[in-house]
């Protein structure tokens, strides 16, 4: 064999050893598995590209404002709107969410709440009001061309209320609902944490907090010196320091919404909210529905467990080492099973009842 013939040879061999180590393309949720980037990351924009940036005006009782939406991926057939939680933080710790979703070929789009991130705050508690946050869901979903045959709705915490009043009341426009790390009933959440979590404290610390509760005195830094290591790192996020991104989200969290709808911090309820109860509608909803939640929540993961049986096509998700936080403190569990419920939907073979 001549040197030139062995060179052939060999360049030959290496294409083929390197072609076969190729990736295949991975199976989408909701497409054929021949799918590639070029369709999950199509440039449908016309005119400048912004990255899928699209900032949607919404009409109030108090004049018309703009929240910030923006699209990652493309997918016909799923596409999940995501609504932050606080109330009042960001869409900002969503962006685990790119580690996990584009490869299974699933779009996603990050929406700021009116109030929140890059979103208007118009500086008015009137506007910090459930049933307008509703209306506000069903524009944005218009305006992001939304429907039945391709529209699910993940909300967690707040985002959860969110998400489950809006399917009470337009689950016609919907494919799937997924209701991450939040009870049905804010009374019973808050009977949670008084009965269950804060027995669970140090004696003299839980003693300390009620005191600055019964004062009032929310902005003593004393309060939140108590709760982060004590209460937080144990049930809101397990990661200390918390990853970046939830970080970065929670230190833009708007306080005139959190506080006006939520009540001064996560332990307990003492806002606008504290009545929300939504346990007797949970049979209204026919679509799809995925309940999440954490063995350590500040939620009871045996409530989110049964809410899953409450409704006509429930599935549930108790991730067993994680918190409020549990896409990132129980990051593979939670992000296996929310794409293996997305998987069901698409292809008609999810089980009522069943635990993912």
């Amino acid at each position: 064999m001549t040197f030139s013939t062995l060179v052939r040879a060999t360049s030959l061999l290496l294409a083929t050893v390197l072609a076969g180590c190729q990736p295949s393309a991975p199976t989408t949720v909701g497409a054929p598995a021949t799918a590639s980037l070029t369709t999950y990351f199509p440039a449908p924009e016309a005119g400048v590209k912004t990255g899928g940036v699209q900032v949607i005006p919404i009409t109030t009782p108090k004049g018309t404002f703009k929240v910030w939406t923006k699209r990652f991926g493309n997918n016909p057939k799923t596409k999940i709107l995501l609504l932050n939680g606080g109330p009042g933080a960001t869409h900002e710790y969503f962006e685990c969410m790119e580690s996990f979703l584009p490869q299974e070929g699933v779009e996603f789009i990050y929406y700021d709440q009116l109030g929140c991130g890059n979103s208007d705050n118009p500086r008015d508690t009137a506007m910090w009001s459930l049933p307008r946050y509703v209306e506000e869901v069903e524009q944005v979903r218009k305006a992001l061309n939304l429907n039945k045959d391709n529209f699910y709705l993940l909300g967690h915490s707040w985002g959860g209320i969110l998400a489950a009043e809006y399917a009470l009341k337009y689950q016609q426009n919907m494919k799937g609902l997924i209701i991450s790390n939040m009870m049905m009933s804010c009374p019973a959440y808050g009977r949670y944490a008084d009965e269950v979590l804060a027995k669970q404290l140090k004696p003299e610390v839980l003693a300390e907090i009620r005191q600055i509760e019964a004062r009032k005195d929310f902005d003593n830094p004393r309060y939140m010196g108590l709760l982060e290591p004590n209460f937080y790192a144990q049930h809101l996020c397990r990661i200390v320091p918390n990853p970046e991104p939830v970080t970065r989200a929670m230190s833009k969290i708007n306080q005139s919404l959190y506080v006006t709808m939520q009540g001064p911090s996560e332990f307990g309820i003492s806002g606008k909210l504290t009545t929300w109860d939504r346990t007797k509608d949970l049979p209204k909803l026919t679509i799809p529905v995925l309940s999440i939640g954490g063995k350590y929540d500040t939620m009871d993961p045996a409530h989110m467990q049964w809410i899953a049986t409450q409704v006509k096509l429930g599935n549930s998700l108790i991730c067993p080492q994680g918190s409020h936080m549990s896409m990132y403190d129980d990051q593979q569990t939670y992000m296996t099973g929310l794409v293996k419920f997305l998987k069901l939907v698409e292809d008609g073979s999810i089980k009522p009842g069943t635990q993912l």
